[in-house]
């Protein structure tokens, strides 16, 4: 099933909806793959949000120590005027409260070459 990730400015929220149903919540770690869609055609309110399918890898509020696991590599922005992302698949992000949305890059378990000896 495909879940559509957008900003609900009007209650400061990230609202994630299906076909069926429709949940907000404050933050939310996307860690699935993600592809940006847009509905330019809309006249009055043009649309841009992101999509997955399935719902495994969408977790409402992370804990601190989840979001930690992750490198912010840079932010997903949306231009409302273009109706346009800068980035428009990946594999995870992360939609914060204050309603920035960051893609990341997992951390990688590296040992240094003392830890290995």
């Amino acid at each position: 099933m495909k879940f559509k990730i957008y900003r609900c400015n009007c209650r400061k929220t990230w609202s994630i909806q299906t076909r069926k149903s429709k949940f907000n919540a404050g933050s939310v770690l996307l860690n699935a793959s993600w592809s940006a869609e847009l509905m330019p055609e809309r006249k009055h309110d043009p649309k841009g949000f992101v999509t997955t399918q399935g719902d495994t890898g969408i977790i409402c509020n992370p804990d601190n120590e989840l979001v930690e696991q992750f490198i912010k590599v840079k932010k997903l922005i949306y231009d409302k005027k273009n109706v346009n992302f800068n980035v428009k698949q990946g594999t995870c992000l992360y939609f914060a409260e204050d309603g920035t949305c960051y893609i990341l890059k997992r951390l990688e378990n590296r040992l240094t070459v003392s830890e290995k000896v």
